[in-house]
């Protein structure tokens, strides 16, 4: 699955202008497709995702651009080695220096200054965490609309590549729509319900003179 940058920023927490900064800065690039000029869409892998959030849960910490940079590196080339991805990869830093230790060795990336507090960052943890949100965030939801005086139960299914929401009414085959925000995405299915019953009551009215 590929996330464009909205869906990028609502999963990991971190503002579009943010994603976007960084995008541009050759700090976390998308590695699915590239932006490649105006209207073109940016498409992140989950293990972009997992960079990202390793990049904002260290940079709540304090730690310099500098250091986290060196991080992702590290993850970028050991991701594939790991037989469990990430699950036994561990990040320990002080908000100066970052220790990284693994299941079977410890590499040091700065040495830790001692007598300081350390927090320990579990990029296990952060992967699991993601995936749940990307899945709740992949969820189908359920609303009701009310057009002519009847209600008429509609899905919405969220775009994560090309962003936004399509929307559908299953009571109705074929009656769908889309819309950038689900109230959009809600008003619109509205304006698709209408036009969907008065084409079938204009093919009942011909069937009926003929």
């Amino acid at each position: 699955m590929n996330f464009n940058s909205k869906t990028v920023s609502k999963i990991t927490g971190l503002s579009f202008r943010q994603v976007d900064y960084w995008d541009r800065t050759h700090f976390i690039k998308p590695s699915v497709s590239e932006a490649s000029g105006y209207g073109s869409v940016r498409l992140y892998s989950f293990n972009d995702l997992i960079q990202l959030r390793v990049a904002r849960t260290l940079m709540d910490k304090g730690v310099s651009l500098q250091k986290i940079r060196k991080s992702l590196t590290y993850l970028k080339k050991h991701i594939p080695e790991i037989e469990k991805p990430l699950s036994e990869l561990k990040f320990l830093t002080d908000g100066e220096t970052i220790f990284i230790i693994t299941k079977n060795q410890k590499e040091i990336i700065d040495t830790l200054k001692s007598g300081q507090l350390v927090f320990s960052i579990a990029i296990g943890e952060i992967v699991e965490n993601l995936k749940g949100e990307v899945v709740a965030f992949q969820q189908n939801k359920k609303y009701s609309v009310t057009v002519k005086g009847k209600k008429y139960e509609v899905v919405l299914h969220p775009d994560t590549e090309d962003g936004g929401f399509w929307i559908d009414c299953p009571s109705l085959p074929g009656c769908a729509s889309q819309g950038e925000t689900i109230e959009e995405a809600l008003e619109m299915i509205k304006d698709s319900i209408e036009g969907h019953l008065e084409v079938a009551e204009k093919k009942k009215k011909v069937k009926k003179a003929s």
